[in-house]
């Protein structure tokens, strides 16, 4: 495909100058007709395609949001069966996506080297019996405005339908007052097929609630999510209906307080808003086409009464359309509850990447994804998806080593919001494809990175062989994010020693033995340097004297085996002192609870989990909450966004340590429930690429019975619990 673009105008939207998304058309006859026809389009930002009236995009937001400077992404589309004979019209709409984020000025994306009027590349190529008829976007493609007059990424798109056009994307149409488009320069960035799932519906709610508030109705869809919402109405010429989505209310009205990044002085008026200016003629559908939001409910403004009914707005659910391959449930409500919050959670931060939030900011921030990436590994098929993000994490790579805190990014991110926990993402992923999916073609692609990463990060060490340099135990419960009691040198060092055990095993996997031994050498002198300035000998206490400190020596394997019992002997009496409650940030809370269970505490650990009262993650429950926070602060304190990702790794505990089923390998599963007194029944599967494996489980008065079910190649490990009696394939009993 040639790197030619084109544009409809030299002017760019922005908040002060609304400029419609452009309509762009081209006719065309071919001399024979096509056995095939392909077209490849990339769209800067976003863009929706038609031939011959049919919408025929691959899903919203099309084709990926990137860094147009590292990558342009290309879709390819068969259109063999959508052509007539005769005329043919290919049409685009083309929106701002990411391309031009002027709404993103806290990450410095209004200031991008590439931000300007979205613009468009497009081939068509037929084919047939040697014959072969191609064009390329020029300034032969017409040009028009569309309805769609303003559109932003994270503030919305607003729509007025008196300015359809009917039929433009269709044969027939008179476009002679059209304007040819305009020839512009392409990005530096590389032209790349979007390997990607496409972001596509996953289901529909409607609404739980409606109720007045004082500037319209809000709508309650009972859940937090991320999408858009689709409008149907009868309206009169020129009303003007306008959407604004948010997570919480307060005092019966929207309250926006967690979208806390906005561009100063359009906060209030922009974010998260979309507006509809009705044609008045008979029933009118609307759909957003170039913006998402996160939210449970919807203020709308300018209906009438009567128009307020639960057909008005449908809520469509959005995410990255992977595959889910792994699930769990069990006896207990509030765990169930819990389990759906984080897969909430999950799906309403997943539009092409892991992104920190979906109501805010729709950042691919690096130590989001890397703390998830174990519990995500278990539930969906992410593989094609962090397979492509992990292209971008590259090309932001800096020929020191250096990466930033989100990707992709326009140079924000280098200089604050980083640092080992964040930058882990480059290693996390490639293993946890590696381990849960046998995928080494992966670790290929990324080895030199990785690689390159280790050098950098050891060259930043202090002294005394420790790493501080970025950001630490973030978000720990009840204080301030960065107040963290877990010492930054801990945090950073062991999270770089921990990359390098698992770049270690990766690097042999694919036999390349020097690095391999490389990384090894790396953990070693980390792991010297942190039980000689983090461990006190004499009681064993990591530095911090908290539970997160203790959880994550214990974790990541800083204790020698004779060192273990005592080291954890001090992470219960730390817990005592806390009156039994979890505390810690991010990296703590994620280890705590699985050390719990590997010490025979898992009802300890179900407990901190469950309870109803602060802090625990019941507690969320309790207070409406239907995805997982950002932080678990006491009540009416705030707790940043409402829908985070970071803090689900409780789905892994639960599956692990309720279900009984934990991947060892992409060849090996261990079953080995360790259920809670209070559970009576719990079921896990994962799918394998070749078949699954479930297990499930009833407690009655004689013990567990437990039923194994391996369809899948990969070999069983049975550590059964003394109560336990197992049933495998249903066939035998042992």
């Amino acid at each position: 495909m040639d790197k030619k673009f084109i544009k409809a105008t030299e002017s760019a939207c922005s908040f002060e100058n609304h400029v419609a998304a452009p309509y762009i058309r081209k006719s065309f006859v071919i001399p024979f007709k096509p056995e095939k026809a392909i077209i490849d389009i990339c769209g800067l930002g976003f863009y929706e395609l038609y031939i011959n009236g049919s919408r025929i995009t691959k899903g919203a937001l099309a084709p990926y949001i990137s860094n147009p400077e590292h990558y342009c992404y290309i879709d390819e589309y068969d259109v063999t069966k959508y052509l007539h004979d005769g005329e043919n019209v290919v049409g685009v709409i083309l929106g701002n996506g990411f391309f031009n984020s002027f709404g993103g000025a806290v990450w410095d994306f209004d200031k991008a080297p590439w931000t300007g009027a979205p613009i468009l590349a497009l081939e068509f190529t037929a084919e047939s019996a040697g014959n072969r008829y191609n064009f390329s976007a020029d300034e032969s493609f017409k040009v028009h405005s569309s309805p769609i007059i303003f559109d932003e990424l994270r503030m919305g798109e607003y729509y007025d339908a008196s300015k359809e056009l009917c039929g433009w994307s269709s044969p027939g149409f008179d476009d002679s007052t059209w304007k040819n488009a305009i020839c512009t320069d392409a990005p530096r960035g590389d032209f790349k097929l979007c390997e990607a799932e496409p972001i596509r519906i996953q289901k529909e709610l409607k609404p739980v609630n409606i109720f007045r508030c004082t500037d319209g109705y809000i709508y309650d869809f009972g859940e937090n999510n991320a999408g858009v919402c689709r409008l149907e109405i009868n309206a009169i010429p020129g009303q003007r209906i306008e959407l604004r989505h948010g997570e919480l209310l307060k005092d019966g009205e929207l309250d926006i307080s967690s979208i806390i990044f906005g561009r100063t002085g359009y906060y209030y008026e922009y974010n998260q808003k979309d507006v509809y200016i009705a044609k008045g003629e008979n029933k009118e559908v609307y759909v957003p086409s170039f913006t998402y939001h996160g939210f449970r409910y919807v203020l709308v403004k300018g209906i009438t009464s009567e128009q307020a009914t639960t057909d008005l707005l449908t809520y469509l659910v959005m995410s990255s359309d992977m595959k889910t391959i792994g699930d769990f449930k069990c006896s207990d409500e509030t765990v169930n509850t819990l389990f759906d919050m984080v897969k909430r959670s999950d799906r309403s931060n997943f539009y092409y990447f892991p992104t920190d939030c979906p109501h805010r900011e729709k950042n691919g921030w690096t130590g989001d994804a890397s703390l998830s990436a174990a519990h995500m590994a278990l539930l969906y098929d992410t593989e094609k998806s962090w397979r492509e993000w992990l292209h971008n994490i590259r090309k932001a790579q800096t020929e020191s080593g250096m990466l930033p805190g989100i990707v992709p990014t326009a140079g924000w991110g280098y200089e604050w919001g980083n640092g080992p926990a964040w930058d882990s993402v480059l290693f996390n992923l490639p293993y946890q494809l590696y381990k849960c999916r046998g995928c080494i073609d992966v670790i290929k692609e990324n080895e030199t990175a990785m690689m390159n990463y280790l050098q950098y990060a050891i060259s930043r060490c202090d002294s005394d062989g420790t790493l501080a340099i970025g950001l630490g135990d973030w978000v720990p419960v009840g204080k301030k994010a960065s107040d963290y009691d877990a010492p930054l040198a801990l945090t950073d060092t062991v999270m770089l020693m921990d990359m390098a055990r698992k770049a270690e095993l990766m690097f042999k996997e694919i036999n390349s033995d020097g690095n391999a031994e490389y990384a090894c050498e790396i953990y070693k002198k980390l792991r010297t340097a942190l039980r000689k300035t983090m461990i006190d000998t004499d009681t064993l206490l990591v530095k911090g004297n908290s539970e997160s400190s203790q959880a994550i020596a214990l974790y990541y394997g800083l204790f020698n085996e004779d060192e273990k019992e005592q080291a954890f002997a001090r992470l219960l009496e730390l817990i005592k002192d806390n009156n039994d409650s979890m505390d810690g940030g991010f990296i703590g809370l994620r280890a705590l609870f699985h050390v719990l269970s590997e010490f025979g505490y898992t009802d300890m650990a179900f407990n901190m989990i469950t309870k109803s009262e602060y802090p625990s993650y019941g507690h969320l429950i309790e207070l409406g909450e239907t995805t997982i926070v950002e932080q678990i602060m006491p009540d009416g304190v705030p707790c940043g966004s409402h829908n985070h990702h970071f803090l689900g790794d409780i789905s892994r505990w639960f599956i692990e340590n309720i279900g009984g089923l934990k991947i060892i390998d992409s060849r090996t599963v261990e079953i080995n429930p360790k259920p809670p007194k209070n559970i009576t029944s719990a079921e896990a599967y994962y799918d394998f690429s070749d078949g699954r494996i479930s297990v499930s489980w009833k407690r009655d008065e004689s013990g567990i019975n437990m039923n194994i079910k391996n369809q899948s190649g990969a070999k069983l490990v049975i550590n059964m619990q003394p109560e336990c009696r197992i049933c495998i394939n249903c066939d035998e009993t042992d």
